[in-house]
């Protein structure tokens, strides 16, 4: 039974970046992975695909021979895809049962609205295939209310077209600070809390046209001086409710964080996957897991979104120092430690600490090197009698 994550989500999301860092952890965490790129204008991968859909349509013969522009020769590219998925499913056959990165396509139609992408996704089921969708947004839009409820919109809006266990993924969350503060803890926006604050940040946006939502904090104003303040209504501020209630009322919609290049972030996204995908309950790896090896698994690293605001955004500076420092020792510990290759117990002699050396005639010095000599046999002869004992289970 092979595992799969389908990686959608708008352009510069960072699939292909995902797609890449996934692969590399997963291979360090020693889960054979495949990626197959379904992406026909995707020309620069930074991975290598096992299966590309490129070899089967290319998006530059599409919008030559059927005029076509860019979104319309994606959309045609999908639908061959589709029609030809006896290709898929050979190609797939012979990846084995290893777990599949698909990267798709990031124009997001294709998962809202048109079919085409998500028939091949059932198909795959069918073939025996367990699917997640893995939706990745960029981490930029928290830095405007607007974007934030428009991608809520997205977001359900997908889960509801893919009808597949589903995961939304805030990427680039190390680049967070960056934009400007936020006028909320960042687990108010993962976690998709009361919406309905959010609304006075989204009426000054639309009537005032700042960028940024937390501007007049920035001039030293308190949220409770701005809501005293006497300001203009939007003529959106209906629209906003209705979608604010809309998106509470499926309460579906909530965000996982990823740093794509942080070892303890990517771990805490594959958990969440796994569980969503059952792979942490029978993966091919662990099938024979004990109860207990399956627990301690589980139960590994966590990082919820007070930690992720503690890494990335409180204390970044503090936290990016110390880790430096714990490379810079683990270099150094690995320069003045090189591995060895393993060898022989070392003989009582040579765990005793070196004596200074002493001025001795050349007839002392010999008997000492023929006693060392000796001992040295006499330890040899017994490990080659005793052998070495192995323990089958």
């Amino acid at each position: 039974m092979p595992f799969a994550q389908l990686v959608i989500g708008p352009p510069g999301s960072g699939k292909s970046t995902y797609c890449d860092g996934m692969e590399q952890f997963m291979t360090a965490i020693e889960r054979k992975v495949s990626v197959v790129n379904l992406d026909p204008a995707n020309d620069h991968t930074s991975y290598q695909p096992d299966l590309d859909v490129r070899d089967l349509v290319t998006i530059d013969d599409i919008m030559e021979q059927e005029s076509l522009g860019p979104n319309g020769g994606i959309l045609y590219a999908l639908e061959e895809l589709e029609h030809n998925f006896d290709w898929l499913e050979k190609g797939l056959k012979e990846l084995g049962d290893d777990y599949i990165l698909f990267d798709c396509p990031g124009q997001v139609e294709l998962f809202t609205h048109h079919s085409s992408l998500r028939n091949i996704f059932f198909r795959l089921q069918k073939i025996g295939y367990r699917l997640v969708v893995v939706h990745l947004t960029d981490s930029i839009i928290l830095s405007r209310p607007s974007l934030y409820v428009s991608s809520l919109l997205l977001a359900l809006r997908s889960m509801l077209q893919m009808d597949l266990p589903h995961l939304n993924v805030l990427t680039k969350i190390d680049n967070l600070r960056d934009y400007g503060d936020l006028p909320f803890n960042l687990d108010f926006y993962t976690e998709v809390q009361d919406l309905n604050y959010l609304l006075p940040h989204l009426n000054r946006e639309q009537t005032s046209g700042i960028p940024g939502p937390s501007s007049a904090l920035k001039e030293g104003k308190t949220d409770t001086d701005m809501e005293d303040d006497e300001e203009p209504t939007s003529k959106f501020s209906a629209l906003n409710k209705a979608i604010v209630e809309l998106v509470e009322d499926f309460a579906l919609v909530g965000f996982e964080t990823l740093a794509v290049e942080d070892k303890r972030s990517m771990m805490t996204l594959l958990r969440a996957i796994d569980r969503a995908g059952g792979y942490a309950f029978g993966g091919v790896e662990g099938a024979n897991d004990t109860v207990w090896q399956m627990a301690m698994r589980s139960e590994g690293v966590t990082m919820d979104a007070r930690d992720v605001q503690e890494r990335w955004l409180d204390r970044r500076d503090e936290l990016d120092e110390e880790e430096r420092r714990a490379w810079a020792e683990e270099s150094k510990e690995m320069k003045d430690n090189p591995q060895d290759t393993p060898s022989a117990e070392p003989t009582p002699a040579s765990r005793q600490p070196a004596e200074p050396r002493k001025t001795a005639s050349s007839g002392e010095n010999d008997d000492d090197m023929e006693d060392d000599l000796e001992e040295m046999r006499k330890f040899i002869d017994g490990k080659a009698e005793g052998g070495v004992n192995v323990v089958k289970r």
